[in-house]
């Protein structure tokens, strides 16, 4: 039996608490992905089951078919099932109402940013859906692709202008430094080149506000499916599988109405900057540096790799002596002690993160994650040890057998080959632009 509004749920698994048919769709989230509905899913899912009204979510799948198939035969539901040393917690998240395929039908993805009720575009599409160049402009071949985000994010908007609506809010909830701002960027770069009618009135209208957002989401197994089938005697295909931990800091500037989510864990500041710094050098620099160091040592999953005597030390040292030193921390924010609750969350065995899915991308991550650290010190005359041992495990890595999943995987490959690699790749007029020259 299918997960359905049916689904009679056991007495340990809670479910939407409000009339979801009551509810209009005031978000349209673009990349609909395992952790967009573990993470800012469950917060406008409490949000309206702590009253908040019409914030119902369409979701968008700019290529693949695989979300819309396992959430519409259910009805936009789908559970959450939170794990820990401690046991498992799991719950059925209402928020979402239905999935569009873009590929399938462009016009009604068009439709849903255009419609009077939504307030809110929201994206997570990773890294390399923002369609970079290396120079960080926006690839302006690339962004009238089939598959993109602003041709449709455009059309929408030119037609919320010709009915006389309001602007929107668009919400980056991306890994990239000063997301919002880049994505205001790259947006204002499209229409200059493809709407220029469309310009002044976006500048005028909408917001693109930056956001941090942290939650380790590990890619669903089928074992985990079949756990959550034992717990919910149904058949989930949405289920998404996480850790207690969550934060979510958005930058209060909308456009329009937005969720209460600061009622339910999120965090609405002034400046994001901070709080993104440190997610994005020790977290996620720490990420990657498990995935490349750990896959090289034979490890599998991140709490493997944490737990191997010869591994740790390296990652600690990466959080607290190289990345830290380099944030300006906000009020009350405390680096050291974030570097040891990560730690602690690396270490967490019953999550199963996948050291080969953290290492997808590596050309879009690095950047933000290790070489903006590495400059940092750089200028100061320092060496950073452990981003050079990971750096030397990424070049590892594209030198070996395993499968690199990468918008540059060729040139990474080439690049890696020789015993000049690190200018090849780092170097002045390399293929990773950054300001950081290997020694």
């Amino acid at each position: 039996m299918r997960l359905s509004a049916q689904t009679p749920l056991p007495a340990s698994v809670r479910g939407p608490d409000y009339d979801r048919a009551a509810q209009a769709a005031g978000i349209v989230h673009i990349g609909i992905g395992a952790f967009h509905r573990a993470h800012q899913a469950v917060y406008t899912d409490d949000a309206m089951a702590a009253g908040d009204r019409d914030w119902g979510i369409v979701g968008v799948s700019l290529r693949s078919g695989d979300v819309a198939a396992q959430l519409n035969a259910q009805g936009g539901l789908y559970t959450v099932n939170t794990r820990s040393a401690a046991g498992s917690e799991l719950r059925m998240i209402g928020a979402v109402q239905r999935v569009l395929v873009a590929a399938d039908d462009p016009q009604a993805v068009i439709d849903a940013i255009a419609a009077p009720t939504t307030h809110i575009v929201s994206f997570t599409v990773t890294e390399k859906g923002y369609l970079r160049r290396a120079d960080g402009s926006l690839d302006l071949a690339a962004a009238v692709g089939a598959s993109s985000l602003y041709r449709f994010v455009a059309a929408g908007l030119a037609a919320r202008k010709a009915a006389g609506l309001r602007g929107i809010t668009l919400l980056s909830c991306d890994n990239l430094a000063g997301n919002g701002a880049v994505l205001r960027r790259l947006m204002r770069e499209y229409l200059a080149a493809y709407h220029p009618d469309l310009s002044a009135w976006f500048d005028g209208e909408c917001t693109c506000p930056a956001t941090m957002i942290d939650r380790i989401v590990p890619a669903t197994t089928e074992a985990d499916r079949a756990a959550v089938e034992a717990t919910l005697g149904a058949r989930d295909e949405g289920a998404v599988i996480t850790e207690g931990f969550s934060q979510w800091v958005i930058e209060d500037d909308f456009a329009g109405p937005r969720p209460r989510w600061e009622t339910v864990g999120a965090e609405l500041v002034a400046d994001v900057a901070p709080y993104e710094t440190a997610k994005l050098r020790m977290l996620n620099g720490a990420h990657s540096a498990l995935a490349y160091i750990g896959l090289g040592k034979g490890h599998a999953f991140v709490h493997q790799a944490i737990a191997d005597p010869d591994v740790r030390p390296v990652i600690e040292r990466l959080m607290r002596e190289e990345a830290a030193p380099t944030i300006d921390a906000a009020p009350g924010q405390d680096l050291s002690t974030y570097a040891g609750a990560l730690l602690d969350r690396f270490a967490n065995p019953t999550l199963h993160h996948r050291l080969i899915q953290i290492a997808m991308d590596g050309s879009q991550k690095i950047p933000q994650r290790w070489l903006e650290t590495l400059a940092w010190h750089q200028t100061r005359g320092q060496r950073c040890p452990s981003l050079e041992a990971a750096i030397a495990a990424w070049i590892a890595f594209l030198r070996s057998d395993n499968p690199i999943d990468d918008p540059l995987a060729d040139q990474l490959r080439e690049a890696a080959a020789g015993p000049d690699a690190r200018e090849r790749l780092f170097g002045e007029g390399g293929l990773i632009a950054s300001d950081w020259r290997p020694a």
